[in-house]
């Protein structure tokens, strides 16, 4: 039977029983998109470290409720293998990841095992589930070698990375590129591809070291946020921006494998790549009751100043494009945190915050 839907546009009868493998499922990212797949009634596996925060999404908004839930390392290539195997999937979405920047200085060995050998586990596993017709493997951004330029990186520019977590994500970029060509070429039965972005911002993420959580922390607790770097510019975007990208790019992936299994950008408009200090003064004003900012003079390890993505490729090819500006990210970023703190049922609220943004899909595709 032949499937009706909006081109671009995540299609809910597409996933309703579908059988995906998540990577990452407890983690910011993971928890936001295992909820999406839920609600549309697909049959969802996750394996991932336990939660890497308290509180956590995935506790808060009861993730594991609706999923099989499974808490391993990706590192361990037998146990990965085997909880891939046996879930028999028929997509499966790698975003397992030591994400973090400023961590991966601390723990450059962890960073390279996770994210480049994590990497290969995974495409080792999936060449040995005979079902899986599409696999998107989840990097970043800053996967690319960046040389501090205004326009945009294209999908076909040099990978590099200055800092550890960066590099090893080029690495994994590499590693899929060798895998798509060497093991999963043309007749083959699977499809891979690579899905690039970076800087997601949205509630539920308590992570350290990342500008939104910093902020709400220092509010909560009556201080003024230390920001150390106010003039670097990145592509923000809501969670659900990128995630939308990569469900559009997996159902491409089954539909037109021959022209999706390769390299995708999903990032905001030129005009959401705004400097850290706009972030920072804007949640500051959402929250008012005394919010400010103060620079943090310490000395701090490297950290790229200006990145953008060209995302033309994912428009006209795809017909993927971001739908909430990065002003609407925010009210949405200010309003989930208040409804948590409120004592909602953040379960119920996450289904509704999907409800609306699929909303604005609609709206936007007609």
């Amino acid at each position: 039977m032949t499937r009706t839907m909006t081109r671009g546009a995540v299609d809910p009868a597409f996933w309703a029983g579908r059988r995906v493998f998540l990577t990452g499922h407890t983690g910011f990212k993971g928890s936001w998109l295992s909820l999406w797949l839920q609600q549309m009634g697909a049959e969802v596996t996750g394996f991932a470290l336990a939660p890497p925060t308290e509180p956590s999404l995935f506790d808060v908004a009861r993730v594991a409720d609706g999923m099989t839930s499974i808490i391993g390392d990706i590192r361990a290539r037998e146990t990965l293998t085997r909880a891939l195997v046996e879930a028999d999937p028929e997509i499966v979405i790698h975003m397992a990841a030591q994400p973090l920047v400023r961590a991966s200085y601390d723990d450059p060995v962890g960073t390279y095992a996770t994210n480049v050998m994590g990497t290969v586990h995974l495409l080792e596993a999936v060449r040995q589930a005979p079902n899986v017709r599409a696999a998107c493997i989840v990097t970043t951004d800053k996967c690319y070698e960046n040389r501090e330029w205004p326009w945009g990186y294209r999908e076909d520019e040099p990978m590099g990375g200055y800092d550890p977590y960066s590099n090893s994500k080029g690495c994994a970029e590499l590693v899929t590129s060798a895998y798509r060509r060497s093991f999963f070429g043309s007749g083959h039965g699977t499809a891979v591809a690579s899905g690039r972005a970076g800087n997601v911002i949205g509630g539920g993420d308590w992570a350290t070291d990342r500008l939104i959580p910093d902020i709400l922390r220092a509010i909560g607790e009556g201080r003024d946020v230390l920001i150390r770097n106010p003039l670097a510019i990145r592509p923000w975007q809501h969670v659900l921006e990128p995630l939308s990208g990569y469900l559009v790019l997996c159902q491409a992936l089954w539909d037109d494998p021959e022209t999706a299994a390769q390299a995708w950008n999903f990032g905001p408009r030129d005009e959401d790549a705004r400097p850290v200090q706009w972030i920072v003064e804007r949640m500051c004003g959402l929250w008012a009751d005394g919010a400010g900012w103060t620079r943090d003079e310490s000395v701090q390890p490297h950290e790229a100043n200006y990145l953008k993505l060209d995302i033309s490729k994912a428009r006209a090819e795809l017909g993927w494009r971001p739908r909430w500006t990065l002003a609407e990210a925010l009210d949405n970023i200010v309003a989930w945190h208040r409804a948590w703190l409120s004592g909602a049922d953040m379960h119920a609220y996450c289904f509704d915050e999907l409800a609306r943004f699929q909303g604005a899909t609609r709206a936007l595709a007609a």
